[in-house]
């Protein structure tokens, strides 16, 4: 399964623009996965948006852009995964890293797991449970790697992220404009945690005259 030419066209002079470089295997990949994730949400609510256009334009560019502010190896953690974004994304630019998707509905679950076998990742699981409640599914040695997108407002999420990072891990989260005041109110909670705000990546979707911001934080060494 690959791409429509038009579509392909389209993404193609997106990921350029942002500075993002698909192989044709990585495309071929893409493509199985958007068929199915089209596929089922048909079915169910997988994403809320239904537009194959949107989707690549809103998700999956979001997620790409991730990708290249993390290193090669190492263990992720895609808290609140959904409908796998950014955590599939990420593992076809990173295939060298080893990912973990949690995700708490057992539908988007079973959704996973399919797409995982169509596109014959290695090295990636999926768990059912919730950040907050169900820590015990968790690596106890703890994570290189956190991404967290649109799971709950910054000062919520940090508490339960944080203790799951390795010394020097790397937390990413996603936000819009306003990301200097989100992390105004996130003061305490990073302080309270040893979460140290690295840099912000300002960055603008296609077709689009919003900015986003990437927000790369640190775990102190204890």
């Amino acid at each position: 399964m690959y791409l429509r030419e038009k579509e392909r066209e389209q993404l193609y002079s997106w990921t350029n623009a942002l500075g993002i470089q698909l192989s044709a295997y990585e495309e071929n990949l893409l493509s199985i996965y958007l068929d199915e994730l089209l596929e089922w949400n048909r079915k169910m609510n997988l994403t809320g948006i239904s537009c194959r256009k949107r989707i690549i334009k809103e998700l999956l560019l979001d997620s790409l852009i991730s990708s290249y502010s993390l290193p090669d190896t190492g263990r992720l953690l895609d808290v609140g995964s959904g409908a796998g974004f950014p955590g599939i994304p990420i593992k076809l630019c990173k295939p060298g890293l080893e990912i973990h998707l949690m995700e708490p509905n057992s539908k988007k679950v079973n959704f996973l797991r399919q797409v995982i076998r169509l596109m014959h990742l290695t090295d990636i699981k999926v768990t059912r449970g919730r950040i907050d409640m169900d820590a015990g599914t968790l690596y106890h040695e703890g994570y290189h790697i956190i991404t967290a997108r649109a799971v709950g407002p910054l000062p919520t999420i940090i508490p339960w992220l944080a203790p799951h990072l390795k010394p020097k891990g790397i937390m990413i989260n996603f936000q819009g404009e306003e990301f200097k005041t989100v992390l105004e109110e996130s003061e305490k909670e990073m302080e309270k945690t040893g979460l140290c705000f690295h840099k912000s990546i300002s960055y603008k979707l296609p077709e689009s005259e919003l900015s986003r911001h990437l927000l790369v934080f640190i775990k102190q060494s204890d």
